[in-house]
C-alpha cells in the first residue's frame, strides 16, 4: 500500500483546525442555610472536612500549543510531524539527485518554513469557511479515489486501514478537508485576479527557445472505468458506462469535465490529466495507438487489465523544435504559476495583518512571524478543568505588554 501511505503522510502534516477546548466552571460550593436554634441549645460545630487529595491529572500537559490563528491552534505534535513528511518529502525528491550538502541544505530550508505553512494552512482554511465555501462533495470523492487507488473494497475497510497506519480518521478527513479548501480559496482570492497576455508568452518562447527542442511526445489525458474485482456479470453496465463518456465528449462536451464526472481514475480531480509521455515509455496497445493521433482526437474504448479506457491526445509533439502554438498553453501555465507564489505570499500577508496571530517564544523566526507572542502561564487546578474524555492543552494566551 505504497501510495496509501505517501497519500497519509502527506494529510498527516495538514494542520487540523482544534478549537480551543471550553473549561468546565468548577461548581460553585455548597453552603448550609442557617437555621434557627433554641436560645438554650447550641448548634454543633460542623464536621471539619477532609483536606483535598491532590488530583494527579490536574495541570497535567498532553498537548503543548505553539501557535494560535484566531481560535484554531496549532500544536507541538501537528508541527512535529509537519517536519517528519518535510523530511521524507525533501529526501525523495532528492533521491540520485543531490549530494549530501545539497540535501542537508533542502532539510535546512524546509525546517524554516514548516510552521509558516501551518500556520498559512489554518490561515486559508479560515478563510474559506468566512467565504462560505463548501467542500463535503469534494472531499467523499477524494476519499473514494484514494481507496479505488488502493485496490480497498469498501469505505469501512478503508477507515480501517488509516487506523492501521497509526492515524484518526477523523483527522485523515480533516486534512484532506483543508487542502481542498486551502486550494478553492487561492484560486478565487488570487488566481481569479491573474491574467497572462499572448505577448507575454511569446516572449518568454523566443528567449527560452532551446527548452522546446524535444523528441517526440504526447501529452494524455484519460477517462477510465475501473473494472478490477468487479464479477463478470458487472462488466457489460461498465462498458457500457465508458461507451456513454466517449460518446458524450464526442458530442461535444468537455473531456476534463466527463473525466471529473465519471472516470474512476486518481486523475480525474485533474480532469483525467496523466502527463507527458516519449516513445517506450508507454504500454504498447497503447503507443501504436496514440503516436498515430493528432491534437484533440479521441481513442475508442479501450480494454486493459485495469478497465475500459479514453484517451484523449492533448498535444503531439514532433521531434525538433517545437512551435510556439504547440507550447503556448505550458507557456501560459507557466507563467501563471511563476506569478502565482508571490502573489500567494503577499495574500497570505494580508491575512495575517488582518488575523489575530499569536507564536510561542521560540518558534517565531520558522512561523513568519505574528503580531504578537504567546507566553506561558502555570496551569492551575482550576483552570486545567476540561470535559471528561477532551485532550488537555497546555494553557497559553496572556498577551505581552504593549500587544
Amino acid at each position: 500500500m505504497r501510495n496509501f501511505a505517501i497519500l497519509a503522510a502527506l494529510f498527516a502534516a495538514l494542520p487540523l483546525a482544534a478549537q480551543d477546548p471550553k473549561q468546565e466552571p468548577a461548581p460553585p460550593p455548597e453552603l448550609e442555610k442557617p437555621g434557627t436554634a433554641p436560645a438554650t441549645e447550641e448548634k454543633p460545630a460542623p464536621p471539619k472536612p477532609k483536606p483535598a487529595q491532590p488530583n494527579p491529572e490536574s495541570g497535567k500537559v498532553v498537548e503543548e500549543i505553539i501557535a494560535r490563528v484566531n481560535n484554531e491552534i496549532i500544536t507541538r505534535s501537528e508541527y512535529d510531524k509537519s517536519l517528519a513528511t518535510a523530511d521524507e518529502e525533501t529526501r525523495q525528491d532528492c533521491q540520485g539527485k543531490c549530494t549530501p550538502e545539497q540535501l542537508q541544505a533542502a532539510l535546512e530550508e524546509r525546517k524554516k518554513t514548516a510552521l509558516r505553512d501551518l500556520i498559512d494552512q489554518s490561515l486559508l482554511s479560515q478563510r474559506g469557511k468566512d467565504m462560505g465555501i463548501s467542500v463535503e462533495t469534494e472531499v467523499v470523492k477524494q476519499l473514494d479515489q484514494i481507496r479505488i487507488a488502493n485496490k480497498i473494497d469498501s469505505m469501512e475497510k478503508f477507515e480501517q486501514a488509516v487506523s492501521q497506519q497509526g492515524m484518526n480518521w477523523e483527522d485523515f478527513k480533516n486534512g484532506i478537508r483543508n487542502k481542498i479548501l486551502t486550494q478553492k480559496v487561492i484560486g478565487q482570492e488570487v488566481g481569479s485576479q491573474m491574467s497572462i497576455g499572448e505577448d507575454d508568452a511569446k516572449q518568454y518562447y523566443a528567449e527560452h527557445k532551446a527548452d522546446f527542442v524535444r523528441p517526440e511526445q504526447v501529452a494524455l489525458e484519460e477517462i477510465i472505468v475501473l473494472t478490477e474485482g468487479k464479477s463478470e456479470s458487472q462488466l457489460p453496465d461498465l462498458r457500457k458506462k465508458a461507451e456513454t463518456a466517449l460518446r458524450r465528449v464526442k458530442d461535444g462536451e468537455d473531456f476534463r469535465e466527463i473525466a471529473k464526472r465519471l472516470s474512476d481514475g486518481s486523475t480525474k480531480e485533474q480532469g483525467g490529466y496523466i502527463g507527458m509521455f516519449k516513445r517506450g515509455e508507454l504500454a504498447k496497445q497503447l503507443e501504436d495507438v496514440v503516436f498515430k493521433m493528432k491534437r484533440n482526437e479521441l481513442t475508442e474504448v479501450l480494454e486493459t487489465k485495469q478497465g475500459f479506457l479514453i484517451l484523449q491526445v492533448l498535444e503531439h509533439y514532433d521531434e525538433g523544435q517545437q512551435s510556439f502554438e504547440k507550447v503556448k498553453s505550458e507557456i501560459m501555465d507557466h507563467l501563471y504559476n511563476e506569478k502565482l507564489e508571490p502573489a500567494v505570499r503577499e495574500y497570505l500577508k494580508t491575512l495575517r495583518e488582518q488575523s489575530y496571530v499569536v507564536i510561542k517564544p521560540g518558534y517565531a523566526e520558522v512561523a513568519g512571524g505574528g503580531n504578537s507572542e504567546i507566553q506561558e502561564v502555570n496551569a492551575t487546578p482550576e483552570a486545567a478543568k476540561q470535559k471528561k474524555g477532551r485532550k488537555k492543552y497546555l494553557l497559553f494566551g496572556k498577551r505581552t505588554s504593549g500587544q
